[in-house]
Protein backbone atom coordinates (compact mmCIF):
# COMPACT_ATOMS: atom_id res chain seq x y z
CA UNK A 1 0.00 0.00 0.00
CA UNK A 2 1.46 3.35 -1.01
CA UNK A 3 1.79 6.32 1.30
CA UNK A 4 -0.54 8.27 -0.99
CA UNK A 5 -3.33 5.70 -0.37
CA UNK A 6 -2.72 5.80 3.39
CA UNK A 7 -2.89 9.58 3.37
CA UNK A 8 -6.12 9.50 1.36
CA UNK A 9 -7.72 7.09 3.82
CA UNK A 10 -6.53 9.18 6.77
CA UNK A 11 -7.97 12.36 5.28
CA UNK A 12 -11.20 10.56 4.41
CA UNK A 13 -11.54 9.28 8.00
CA UNK A 14 -11.01 12.77 9.39
CA UNK A 15 -13.61 14.11 6.97
CA UNK A 16 -16.07 11.42 8.08
CA UNK A 17 -15.53 12.33 11.76
CA UNK A 18 -16.00 16.03 11.03
CA UNK A 19 -19.21 15.42 9.08
CA UNK A 20 -20.56 13.14 11.84
CA UNK A 21 -19.61 15.72 14.49
CA UNK A 22 -21.32 18.51 12.57
CA UNK A 23 -24.36 16.29 12.12
CA UNK A 24 -24.65 15.66 15.87
CA UNK A 25 -24.07 19.29 16.82
CA UNK A 26 -26.64 20.47 14.28
CA UNK A 27 -29.23 17.98 15.56
CA UNK A 28 -28.68 19.11 19.15
CA UNK A 29 -28.96 22.76 18.13
CA UNK A 30 -32.16 22.14 16.18
CA UNK A 31 -33.60 20.01 18.99
CA UNK A 32 -32.69 22.63 21.59
CA UNK A 33 -34.25 25.37 19.49
CA UNK A 34 -37.48 23.38 19.19
CA UNK A 35 -37.61 22.80 22.96
CA UNK A 36 -36.80 26.46 23.65
CA UNK A 37 -39.49 27.68 21.26
CA UNK A 38 -42.09 25.26 22.61
CA UNK A 39 -41.34 26.31 26.20
CA UNK A 40 -41.58 29.97 25.26
CA UNK A 41 -44.94 29.32 23.59
CA UNK A 42 -46.15 27.33 26.61
CA UNK A 43 -45.12 30.08 29.03
CA UNK A 44 -47.03 32.57 26.88
CA UNK A 45 -50.11 30.31 27.04
CA UNK A 46 -49.84 30.07 30.82
CA UNK A 47 -49.60 33.87 31.06
CA UNK A 48 -52.80 34.20 29.02
CA UNK A 49 -54.57 31.89 31.43
CA UNK A 50 -56.06 29.76 28.66
CA UNK A 51 -55.08 27.98 25.47
CA UNK A 52 -56.78 28.66 22.18
CA UNK A 53 -57.04 26.12 19.40
CA UNK A 54 -54.24 27.86 17.49
CA UNK A 55 -52.01 27.58 20.60
CA UNK A 56 -52.67 23.86 20.84
CA UNK A 57 -51.98 23.36 17.14
CA UNK A 58 -48.66 25.21 17.37
CA UNK A 59 -47.67 22.94 20.27
CA UNK A 60 -48.48 19.93 18.06
CA UNK A 61 -46.21 21.38 15.39
CA UNK A 62 -43.38 21.60 17.94
CA UNK A 63 -44.11 18.04 19.05
CA UNK A 64 -43.94 16.74 15.49
CA UNK A 65 -40.72 18.64 14.80
CA UNK A 66 -39.17 17.21 17.96
CA UNK A 67 -40.23 13.68 17.04
CA UNK A 68 -38.79 14.16 13.56
CA UNK A 69 -35.43 15.25 14.99
CA UNK A 70 -35.46 12.31 17.42
CA UNK A 71 -36.13 9.79 14.67
CA UNK A 72 -33.48 11.37 12.46
CA UNK A 73 -31.00 11.21 15.37
CA UNK A 74 -31.65 7.49 15.95
CA UNK A 75 -31.83 6.31 12.34
CA UNK A 76 -29.99 8.93 10.22
CA UNK A 77 -33.08 8.91 8.01
CA UNK A 78 -35.38 11.87 7.51
CA UNK A 79 -38.96 10.72 8.15
CA UNK A 80 -40.84 12.23 5.23
CA UNK A 81 -44.18 11.31 6.78
CA UNK A 82 -43.50 13.65 9.70
CA UNK A 83 -42.94 16.49 7.26
CA UNK A 84 -46.34 15.72 5.77
CA UNK A 85 -47.92 15.61 9.24
CA UNK A 86 -46.39 18.99 9.99
CA UNK A 87 -47.72 20.34 6.69
CA UNK A 88 -51.23 19.11 7.53
CA UNK A 89 -51.04 20.67 10.99
CA UNK A 90 -49.79 23.99 9.60
CA UNK A 91 -52.55 24.06 6.98
CA UNK A 92 -55.15 23.15 9.62
CA UNK A 93 -53.87 25.95 11.85
CA UNK A 94 -54.05 28.35 8.92
CA UNK A 95 -57.57 27.16 8.17
CA UNK A 96 -58.69 27.73 11.75
CA UNK A 97 -56.88 31.02 12.35
CA UNK A 98 -56.59 32.89 9.06
CA UNK A 99 -59.49 31.96 6.79
CA UNK A 100 -62.61 34.10 7.01
CA UNK A 101 -66.06 32.66 6.34
CA UNK A 102 -66.43 34.62 3.09
CA UNK A 103 -63.19 33.24 1.56
CA UNK A 104 -64.66 29.98 0.30
CA UNK A 105 -62.10 29.66 -2.54
CA UNK A 106 -59.21 29.73 -0.04
CA UNK A 107 -61.08 27.25 2.16
CA UNK A 108 -61.36 24.90 -0.82
CA UNK A 109 -57.68 25.28 -1.72
CA UNK A 110 -56.46 24.58 1.82
CA UNK A 111 -58.75 21.60 2.36
CA UNK A 112 -57.68 20.20 -1.03
CA UNK A 113 -54.04 20.58 0.00
CA UNK A 114 -54.75 18.77 3.28
CA UNK A 115 -56.45 15.95 1.34
CA UNK A 116 -53.47 15.65 -1.03
CA UNK A 117 -51.03 15.50 1.89
CA UNK A 118 -53.17 12.85 3.60
CA UNK A 119 -53.22 10.80 0.38
CA UNK A 120 -49.44 11.18 0.13
CA UNK A 121 -49.13 9.72 3.65
CA UNK A 122 -51.27 6.75 2.62
CA UNK A 123 -49.19 6.20 -0.53
CA UNK A 124 -45.91 6.43 1.43
CA UNK A 125 -47.22 3.98 4.03
CA UNK A 126 -48.29 1.53 1.36
CA UNK A 127 -45.05 1.93 -0.55
CA UNK A 128 -42.82 1.49 2.49
CA UNK A 129 -44.70 -1.63 3.64
CA UNK A 130 -44.83 -3.15 0.18
CA UNK A 131 -41.45 -2.20 -1.27
CA UNK A 132 -39.14 -1.65 1.73
CA UNK A 133 -35.65 -3.06 1.97
CA UNK A 134 -34.52 -5.43 4.73
CA UNK A 135 -32.20 -2.78 6.22
CA UNK A 136 -35.09 -0.38 6.76
CA UNK A 137 -37.24 -3.14 8.29
CA UNK A 138 -34.51 -4.08 10.77
CA UNK A 139 -34.05 -0.44 11.80
CA UNK A 140 -37.80 0.02 12.27
CA UNK A 141 -37.97 -3.11 14.44
CA UNK A 142 -35.07 -1.84 16.56
CA UNK A 143 -36.85 1.46 17.11
CA UNK A 144 -40.06 -0.28 18.16
CA UNK A 145 -38.25 -2.53 20.67
CA UNK A 146 -36.46 0.33 22.39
Amino acid sequence: MSSNTKLSRFVENIGDYLVEGFHLVALFVIGGTIVWSALYQYIDIVRQGHASLQDILILFIYLELGAMVGIYFKTNRLPVRFLLYIGITVLTRSLVVDVEADESHILLIITSAILMLALAIVVLGYGSSRFSSDEVDVRQENIKVK
